[in-house]
């Protein structure tokens, strides 16, 4: 696949590094000759330093003979135009632009929505963009995601699907300390599978002989009904959410809240979620003005304008008795340590929404339960856009070293009717998960599940290898 990027900037520079170890052909753009000389240096693809709204500029860039455009830059206008400029003269080509002015994002959405059916025709998507990305509306749902997971760990969830994987560490005295992964089934009956394994900050690929031990993380799959039982089995527990303190009332605490509180409104709540879910919402910020219109919006909420860092201010309002803190303000490093602070002061689990992956780390040495890596998620849904009709989703771990990819099994793959068992990789790729061609619900796949076309699977793959495992099941990029 040839992927022209317009903006080096970090979500740029981690987007071409994750396309170039899949041994994608690369070409990253950016005016700023000091940023595009420095990246020259780390990255092995094409960057020039030109500017990426010039048509000129794109097609000496190799932009006709492009698969798809990604446009990056801080200025939304320019990202757009970009996409306008391209789709005019090369429709066919994938166009994709991040925008963070949020009327923008409304508008086109409301539109799509309002004429449904003109655009679900031959005709062109709006501005000739056909995927527009607001970091805010994709950290909500990241953020709401785990809420409705019980806060427990950092999840990923598949397709509308009972199943999802939790992040859960091994505690000191935990029962599965020293044992092998062979031995889990002679511990439990419940059905699961580790998908991965994080040891002194590396991640691999788990088999059987592979031995936990107290402090390394698991990459677990289950039954969302499960969860509780394994995070009993591990010596731990999952603990009802029913006050739920959100700090910052900006435009990401108001779509969290919004998703919560008016779920009908947003997007639905799965059933298990909502039983755990909250009987008290407080909304905390600063900013007189941004709680005033929290008040309106959210007359069932307690919302409070007053310093979450102010000790005497949370006690007098006992924030310390809530279930959950998210903090998800625009300050992403205080999000970080208030979500540890609010903790220590008796919280008993928290968000924090920071900045990327090494961030994210940091926040979980410091107790958070669950941090969202905003970049991160700005580029695994770039990158689940990316693969086409056959790829729903795709999600990065360990910094893009490891991808989680829901795919299809297309007609052609070397794999129809042989049994996973036969065509296995171990330490390349699992695969997790397979729905058959009409059956409503994913299991866990197994050493003799058949591959058969139309199949729906979830497979989790070192990067560098992804791009030949989804050949391998026919998903052939073109």
């Amino acid at each position: 696949m040839k992927v022209v990027i317009v903006g080096a900037g970090f979500t740029g520079v981690q987007l071409a590094k994750l396309l170039i170890n899949e041994r994608n052909n690369v070409t990253l753009i950016d005016n700023d000759e000091e940023i595009t000389r420095h990246i020259a240096d780390q990255l092995d693809c094409t960057v020039l330093t030109q500017d990426g709204n010039n048509l000129e500029n794109l097609e000496d860039a190799g932009i006709a003979k492009a698969d798809a455009l990604v446009c990056l830059t801080d200025n939304d206008e320019v990202n757009m135009i970009t996409c306008s400029l391209v789709d005019a003269v090369y429709p066919d080509i994938l166009k994709i632009a991040r925008v963070r002015n949020y009327a923008y994002y409304v508008n086109t959405a409301t539109a799509k929505k309002t004429h449904a059916n003109t655009f679900s025709g031959s005709h062109r998507p709006l501005y000739g963009i056909d995927y527009m990305i607001h970091p805010d509306v994709e950290a909500a749902e990241a953020i709401v995601n785990a809420v409705e997971n019980g806060a427990v760990s950092n999840i990923v969830t598949f397709d509308n699907s009972a199943m999802q994987i939790s992040r859960i560490t091994v505690p000191q005295g935990s029962i599965l300390d020293g044992r092998r992964l062979m031995e889990l089934r002679t511990l439990t009956e419940i059905r699961m599978l580790v998908c991965y394994v994080e040891i002194d900050g590396k991640i691999s690929l788990p088999s059987g002989p592979t031995v936990m031990t107290a402090g390394c993380t698991l990459g677990i799959l289950s039954s969302k009904e499960d969860v509780s039982r394994i995070l009993e089995l591990c010596g731990s527990e999952q603990k009802d959410l029913r006050k739920i303190a959100i700090i910052g009332a900006g435009r990401i605490g108001t779509l969290i809240a919004s998703k919560i509180i008016e779920p009908k409104k947003a997007f639905g709540i799965n059933l298990i979620a909502k039983r755990r879910l909250t009987q008290k919402i407080a909304i905390i910020d600063t900013d007189s003005h941004l709680a005033k219109l929290a008040a309106e919006r959210f007359p069932d909420a307690q919302v409070l304008c007053g310093d979450a860092t102010d000790e005497t201010f949370l006690r007098e309002e006992n924030i310390p008795s809530f279930d959950l803190a998210i903090c998800a303000t625009h300050n992403h490093e205080l999000n970080m340590v208030l979500a540890a602070y609010l903790e220590s002061l008796g919280v008993k689990q928290s968000i924090s929404l920071v900045n990327s992956a090494a961030f994210a780390d940091i926040a979980t040495k410091l107790g958070v339960d669950v941090s969202i890596a905003l970049r991160d998620v700005i580029v695994d849904s770039i990158m689940s856009h990316m693969r086409g009709n056959a790829v729903k989703e795709i999600h990065t771990i360990s910094n893009g070293e490891f991808e989680i990819i829901e795919c299809e099994v297309k007609a052609g793959s070397t794999v129809l009717g042989q049994a996973l068992k036969d065509v296995a990789e171990p330490g390349k790729y699992l695969v997790l998960l397979d729905r058959h061609s009409g059956a409503q619900e994913y299991e866990i796949a197994g050493g003799n599940t058949i591959f058969a076309s139309g199949d729906h699977l979830v497979l989790i793959t070192v990067a560098e290898e992804s791009r030949r495992i989804l050949e391998l099941f026919g998903n052939v990029s073109e």
